[in-house]
């Protein structure tokens, strides 16, 4: 985990975002609500498991301490990041935005 110290600060002409910003149409989607979300890691238990947990139980998951988060949108991988705090709070780093076929795949995935 690291604070925001060190994040890097991106020139906003340069900012893909505020490019399309100034699209139309983009404008028009601009101000649906979306759900944003970060996965640390999952696993599959049966349900007998399930019911045995209790307080200090611990689950394994299927990732490594070092390992980057999936960012999800609408259940939708987007990106991968890491985790920072900000101002006492936690926060996620983008480190990587996923490939447009695998942002695609996901939203086709439950239409």
């Amino acid at each position: 985990m690291s604070d925001m110290t060190e994040a890097p600060k991106m020139d906003r002409a340069e900012d893909p975002v505020s490019r399309m910003t100034n699209n139309r149409q983009f404008k028009l989607l601009a101000d649906i609500p979306v759900r944003m979300s970060v996965e640390v890691g999952s696993t599959s238990l049966r349900l007998a498991e399930v019911m045995d947990l209790a307080e200090g139980s611990i689950v394994e998951l299927d990732r490594q301490a070092d390992d980057l988060l999936d960012i999800m949108v609408n259940g939708a991988l987007i990106a991968k990041g890491e985790v920072v705090t900000v101002n006492g709070r936690y926060g996620i780093r983008i480190v990587d935005i996923a490939a447009t076929e695998t942002r695609l795949a996901g939203i086709e995935r439950r239409g």
